[in-house]
């Protein structure tokens, strides 16, 4: 796969993560959901029934991806078509530790 086909999509840079912007962009419980299922570590496609969001619409999960990427919880891969996301776990842990595991924790199975 040529890097034109893979490539990643704008997302700050560790040293720009800003708290306030990881928690507003977590202040949504379709948001909280994505951020439990990215927790296992994988990467997942952006199709709505992959992440368990089948009853959204798909520009409504698109959006839901847009807010986590641009707050810096996740990296988002394009792959020609398609869209793969994965959590930024170490990056989110070197600028806040803690944090995650804690939100993690804190969220119903």
């Amino acid at each position: 796969m040529s890097e034109a086909e893979n490539e990643w999509l704008p997302q700050p840079d560790v040293e720009d993560i800003e708290l306030v912007k990881v928690l507003q962009a977590l202040g949504d419980p379709v948001r909280l959901s994505l951020l439990k299922m990215y927790s296992t570590g994988k990467q997942f496609s952006c199709a709505p029934e992959a992440l368990g969001v089948a009853h959204l619409h798909k520009s409504t999960v698109s959006h839901h991806l847009k807010i986590m990427r641009e707050a810096g919880l996740t990296s988002t891969r394009a792959a020609g078509r398609n869209r793969y996301v994965q959590l930024r776990r170490d990056d989110l842990d070197a600028r806040f530790p803690g944090l995650l595991d804690s939100l993690i924790k804190s969220l119903p199975d």
